[in-house]
């Protein structure tokens, strides 16, 4: 819902499974329409679509996204946001690190994004930005060569490109917001500034002249209207940063704001109580708990995942110093 001209609330249907488009239309109908009835009825409600690979093709079909069109105005709904992080199944399944591919060093990522942007800006309603989510570029294991990172580079400008011509050809501004992640190459935001500052901004910029022959102030203006970061306030916990400090080093840097999920992280100290009541947790097949431990000297100690090996050897080996780990904890909303 709109909270001010240039802000909207919502929350991702993500949580809903289904990699159908047939799926995620019956949560928009049945569990979506739910929400809106109780936080905002008569008043138009805002949605963060989930659109995988399998979802985008069906979109693709003739008529389909005129038909959710149509869906969207009988429920008093429209779409300013989609999360394009998750390519592949994302429920049911084992999913772990398969879910950060494939990375921006493939050429399916940048396919699969432009494809999700059409369908965005066919349904972005006039005078809102669109926002679109994607990985933090890739996971960290295993390292990266410095060929990928001018690959990443330079799709990234080549989205970017892609989004400048979708408003100039329709008035509709989109930016993708890259998601920081623990243990991917996008962690920290130091580390998105570097990123911005040392890679995308040189090498993308030097790729859209060299490749469209575009002047130097034309392509950087393209790149830091179109490519931004979606603030994920869980995942930024997991780190230990201080997310006002965050949020002011993106502001002096220019960096885009695309988008902000709010959730909080699960923290804890090592126990015996503790251990046995993340165990359960620690079983998880299908997702990622990526978890950090702050040492005494302010320096972290990561875990690749949340594993009943790791809490045995955490409560018997270290000292009760706080842990984060990469569990999204819904915040209450008080309407």
């Amino acid at each position: 819902m709109r909270l001010s001209d240039s802000t909207h609330l919502t929350y991702c249907l993500n949580i809903h499974p289904g990699e159908a488009w047939a799926d995620q239309q019956a949560a928009i109908e049945q569990e979506a329409a739910a929400v809106k009835a109780a936080i905002c009825p008569g008043r138009p409600f805002g949605l963060g679509l989930r659109i995988g690979r399998r979802a985008l093709d069906d979109l693709a079909a003739p008529g389909a996204v005129d038909t959710l069109r149509r869906v969207l105005d009988r429920l008093g709904c429209y779409v300013f946001t989609v999360n394009a992080f998750p390519y592949g199944p994302f429920h049911g399944q084992p999913v772990k690190t398969g879910v950060y591919l494939p990375d921006w060093a493939q050429r399916e990522r940048l396919d699969y994004t432009l494809g999700v942007a059409d369908v965005l800006a066919a349904l972005l309603p006039e005078g809102v930005d669109g926002s679109i989510s994607t990985l933090p570029l890739a996971y960290g294991e295993p390292l990266l060569s410095a060929d990928q990172i001018v690959q990443i580079c330079e799709r990234l400008a080549d989205a970017a490109l892609a989004l400048h011509a979708i408003e100039a050809r329709t008035g509709r501004l989109l930016h993708l917001g890259l998601e920081p992640e623990p243990d991917c190459l996008l962690e920290t935001t130091s580390g998105c500034i570097a990123f911005f500052e040392r890679s995308l901004l040189p090498l993308g910029v030097a790729w859209l002249c060299r490749q469209q022959g575009l002047t130097m102030p034309q392509a950087e203006r393209i790149l830091y209207r179109h490519i931004g970061i979606c603030f994920d306030t869980c995942h930024l916990a997991v780190q230990f940063e201080s997310l006002s400090d965050s949020l002011r080093l993106l502001q002096r840097h220019s960096i885009r704001l695309s988008k902000v999920q709010l959730s909080a992280a699960l923290e804890t100290r090592s126990s015996q109580a503790a251990v046995y009541a993340l165990f359960p947790f620690a079983q998880d097949t299908v997702y990622l708990h990526q978890a950090k431990l702050l040492q005494a000297d302010g320096t972290l100690i990561s875990w690749a995942d949340l594993t009943p090996e790791r809490l045995t050897s955490w409560n018997v080996r270290t000292p009760a110093r706080p842990c984060r780990i990469h569990y999204h904890v819904p915040l209450d909303f008080a309407g």
